[in-house]
Formats: C-alpha cells, structure tokens, sequence
C-alpha cells in the first residue's frame, strides 16, 4: 500500500500580466522552499501549478499528469486554491476539474481567505502605501455573484477592521456593487481628507491597475508573495496531505 508523499497543486485564477504570471510562479517556489523545510520526517511534495482561467495547465491536465495506468504507480494530490474567497471558481471550477482529470486520489483544501494572516499582511501593505490612523479605507476585491464569496469578503473586511482598529468600507472592482470608485466618492463627500484602498487581490494584474485610477491618494500592493502567505497555503496542504495518508494507511 502506498504512502507516497501527496502532491501540492496551487490552483490559481490566472492573468494575462507578466508581472502576476511571474508572482505566482515565485509563490509556488516559496511554497515549495517552505515545504523542504518542513518535511523533516517524510520526502517533500512536488509543486505543481495549475490556473482556472487566462492560462494553462489546467488543474484537470496536472493531475492527469499526476495520475498512472496502474493504480499503485499514481501520485496522490491535494489541490489548495490560492483564492481570496470561495466563490464560483472553488465551488463549481475546481471540482469539476477534479472530476474531469480522473485522478482517484485528490483531497481539496478550502480556499487561501479570508483569513487573519491576510489582514495583517494588507495592514503591512496599507502602511507601505503611505497610510495613517484617521485616514480613510476602502477595501477593494474583486467581486463575485457568488453570495458565499461576498461572506467571505465582508468578514475578510472585518478582520483588517479590527487588525487596523479602523472602520473600512467595501468596494468591488469588476463585480458588484458598490464600486471601488464610488465609495472612494462618498468618503470624500462625507469629509475624508485622505483615502487609501487595500488591495483584496493576490496578484498584479487589470484589477490592480484599475485601483490607480479610483481616485484614492494611495493604493496598496496586492497581497503577493509574503511569507505568512506561504506558511498559510503550506498549512493548508500539510492538514489536508496528513488526512489524505491516514485515509489510505487505514
């Protein structure tokens, strides 16, 4: 019976910027790094990438790689997606594709966010920015159609709300309402001298690009490559890989 070491495939959303490409490329090797280090007692995984939209491979192709013709030679996986809240791309995409690849042997984690480490990393970033105690916030995400996601989004805000000890406002950048722009507007209507956007995005890319012209007086980095962001998506696979063993030891 196998025990061999699951393998690790980061699902990510995919961009057609060269600077997010290249961003998620240097998460997956941290991630990679940091599991080396940890992996005192067993043999690391293998870091595979994989991307729901824009770009490929696709999670069902990478685990298709992953799987054999003989059952005992295959690779088991754990799939982390590096999603800021569980919208329609973890609900529906990432199980699809699971089920597409007809690998026998996958165990999926919950999605990256929300989550403390996050807020504490968009605080860092806010900072950088050039933004102080006083100033306006707006907490800028993606958006989806999807209420689940839109929960998460809101307690994502709530934590960089008690992280900052500061009220933050919800704006989206592609779906949604309201938009990043408009609640950048009514700060500045209700008497905000200075307002700063958060990013809620992992990656550079058209979403962040938008944020520049929100009119705000800084905009934050993208979340991006961090080490508390790589301890959290490693976390992630080692619960879901020591499952995945003891289901398979039994």
């Amino acid at each position: 019976m196998t025990t061999t070491t699951p393998a690790l495939v980061l699902v990510a959303h995919g961009t057609r910027s060269t600077k997010g490409v290249e961003m998620i490329a240097a998460l997956a090797d941290a991630v990679a790094s940091e599991s080396r280090t940890r992996a005192a007692d067993c043999a690391p995984p293998a870091v595979r990438t994989a991307f729901v939209d824009v770009l490929g491979p696709s999670p069902a192709e990478v685990l298709r790689d992953l799987a054999a013709d003989d059952p005992a030679d295959t690779v088991p996986a754990v799939v982390v997606p590096a999603f800021l809240a569980s919208g329609y791309h973890v609900y529906q995409d990432v199980p699809r594709e699971v089920g597409e690849s007809g690998h026998p042997a996958v165990a999926v984690t919950p999605a990256m966010g929300p989550d403390p480490a996050l807020a504490r990393i968009m605080g860092m970033r806010l900072r950088a920015a050039g933004w102080r105690p006083g100033d306006a916030i707006v907490f800028a995400a993606a958006g989806s159609s999807d209420a689940r996601a839109r929960a998460d989004v809101r307690r994502a805000a709530g934590l960089l709300a008690d992280h900052l000890g500061a009220p933050v406002r919800i704006g989206y950048v592609a779906t949604g309402a309201p938009r990043v722009p408009e609640v950048v507007a009514d700060l500045r209507a209700a008497g905000a001298r200075r307002v700063f956007v958060a990013s809620y995005l992992l990656a550079h890319g058209l979403f962040q690009q938008r944020l520049h012209k929100a009119g705000a007086d800084g905009v934050a980095e993208p979340i991006g490559v961090h080490p508390a962001v790589v301890r959290l998506l490693a976390d992630r696979y080692r619960a879901a890989a020591r499952a995945s063993v003891a289901d398979r030891v039994r």
